[in-house]
């Protein structure tokens, strides 16, 4: 099953923050300096952003290690991913 665009998008936008949140982190403690720490995460969130997006692409569309009508768990569902469900919540004994 290949994946949609707007799967690889929202996984690159939630990825980046992570890693840009890790890059600052980390160039601040070798730093000291916030300005320095704030530089390095703006450059890095840029080019990095661009590289794991076509990465990203790349790799839906090698199909080792993918099963056959793999479903992905979606954070940000689209209308145009719901499939109606037929199950009825309510207990059958119940008569409200």
């Amino acid at each position: 099953m290949r994946s949609k665009i707007r799967r690889s998008l929202v996984k690159t936008l939630t990825w980046r923050i992570l890693a840009t949140t890790d890059t600052f982190l980390i160039s601040w403690l070798i730093t000291g300096r916030l300005a320095w720490a704030g530089a390095i995460a703006g450059i890095e969130v840029c080019t990095k952003m661009f590289l794991y997006y076509g990465h990203e692409r790349g790799w839906n569309k090698i199909k080792w290690g993918k099963e056959i009508g793999e479903e992905h768990t979606h954070i940000f569902p689209f209308a145009e991913d719901f499939k109606p469900v037929k199950y009825d919540f309510r207990s059958k004994d119940r008569h409200d």
